[in-house]
């Protein structure tokens, strides 16, 4: 879309305010994907949910490339929103319920990494495609992305369903199967089913209750819980990320490069950097650990924002070619580094903790309000971004981006706990125990606040 909204501005005479909507619509009608992909999951099972999404999203696809004015146009962004709402409100928690304890971290961040090659995929299309007549290049860069949606279409054919969620549905047979094709060889199948019967009976408890009732009134403990999975997932996208890949070439463009093609082919190398340095965290998640990983990226990122803002205020503020020449290095520096620094640890981890922090009662629902978060978030963030640039500069935002990566640090430390190395099973029984000292500590506190009334 980075490239591709370059040439609709031209081919539909789209206004800024047209543009702020367009880009930004697609994070915050998600919602009713992400709303309704939870509860539909547990309906029909996970990977037929992230099935719906990827039909839902061709949809949006073929509409875009075909449209004839800016209202088809958004018609299709909307309805590509709902896709991608439904697809990314289960699709961690899928690949958390199928994966090993071992190697859970590396490969839940497997769709962040998807994502970034898909990011990076997408600036080299436009690239390649922005010589084409205006009229249709932008068509065949939003075109293009039908084909993974058809690839990903045909995969549900081949992979299984989630053995936890099998569990729940008394499918036992079936989920004994899918855990002997899924588990590493040394590990003990039936105990990791006995330990998933034990958690969905716990679940079963809960069936008369309801949960969307106990996600609203939480205890302190799974206000804990809720905090973690649901405010990693927020400051993920608060951060700025959105912000950098969808206006990146509005940002090279005020640190002063004037050329389209040479503003498009810089952003290939932040498709790059974001790419490989995901690949990275990839193999570190499981032996570093979450939380070192999150700390890195957040101080990292608070630092390369700041000095974003200082390389664009150097733009705007000063002259010379040597200084200007110098400030837009410092620029393309400072956005590579800020994406590298978030995909080491916040893009990909975030997806990570919030499907493992959850019970698995209220897996599926409280990951898809995660997601609701997110993406309220990115949409406020993409649909404000130009708006705010106007008001207190390019640079200014990007300094405001950098005061919330500090406050993310503080969030890391206070609310997010490590889970390297357990099951979720385990995980579930070590915030059960925290719950259930947080609810007594409450109790207590309520006592004695009685007794103090009392013998007042």
């Amino acid at each position: 879309m980075s490239g591709a909204i370059l040439y609709i501005k031209k081919d539909l005479h789209i206004t800024e305010v047209q543009q702020e909507i367009f880009v930004g619509c697609l994070s915050i009608v998600s919602l009713i994907g992400g709303l309704t992909g939870g509860p539909t999951s547990d309906l029909i099972g996970r990977k037929w949910t992230i099935g719906i999404g990827a039909v839902i999203f061709q949809a949006g696809a073929v509409v875009m490339t075909f449209a004839p004015s800016f209202r088809i146009l958004l018609l299709g962004r909307l309805i590509t929103g709902v896709g991608i709402g439904f697809s990314a409100s289960i699709s961690a928690i899928y690949v958390a319920e199928i994966s090993p304890a071992i190697t859970r971290g590396t490969l839940v961040s497997l769709p962040e990494i998807c994502i970034n090659i898909g990011i990076l995929l997408g600036y080299i299309s436009n690239f390649a495609f922005s010589g084409l007549p205006q009229h249709y290049n932008w068509r065949i860069m939003l075109g293009i992305g039908i084909l993974p949606a058809v690839f990903n279409g045909i995969t549900f054919y081949i992979i299984p369903e989630s053995p936890r969620w099998l569990v729940m549905q008394n499918r036992l047979e079936e989920a004994r199967s899918v855990l002997v094709k899924v588990s590493d060889r040394g590990e003990d199948v039936e105990q990791r089913l006995k330990e998933i019967k034990e958690a969905a009976c716990v679940n079963t408890d809960y069936k008369r209750k309801a949960l969307y009732q106990e996600i609203l009134c939480p205890s302190p403990g799974v206000r804990r819980m809720l905090a973690a999975g649901c405010g990693i997932m927020v400051f993920q996208q608060i951060t700025g990320i959105d912000a950098t890949v969808y206006y990146s070439p509005t940002i090279f463009k005020n640190a002063g490069i004037k050329s389209e093609k040479k503003i498009l082919a810089t952003t290939v190398a932040v498709g790059f950097t974001k790419t490989i340095f995901t690949v990275v965290a990839m193999f570190c998640i499981d032996k570093v650990g979450r939380k070192v990983l999150l700390y890195v990226s957040t101080i990292g990122m608070t630092a390369c924002l700041a000095v974003l803002g200082i390389a664009l205020a150097l733009q705007k503020h000063l002259s010379g070619s040597v200084i200007q020449d110098f400030g837009i290095g410092l620029a393309i520096f400072a956005v590579c580094a800020n994406v590298a620094f978030y995909a080491v640890g916040m893009g990909p981890i975030c997806w990570v903790v919030s499907s493992e922090v959850f019970p698995l009662r209220l897996r599926a629902k409280a990951s898809a309000l995660s997601q609701v978060g997110a993406r309220v978030s990115s949409g406020l963030i993409s649909m404000s971004f130009l708006s705010l640039s106007r008001a207190i500069s390019v640079s200014g935002v990007f300094f405001v981006f950098s005061i919330i990566s500090a406050i993310a640090v503080v969030f890391v430390k206070l609310c997010v706990p490590e889970t390297k190395g357990k099951t979720l099973e385990e995980i579930e029984t070590m915030l059960i125990s925290e719950e259930q000292k947080l609810d007594l500590a409450d109790t207590e506190s309520g006592k004695t606040e009685h007794e103090l009334e009392t013998d007042s």
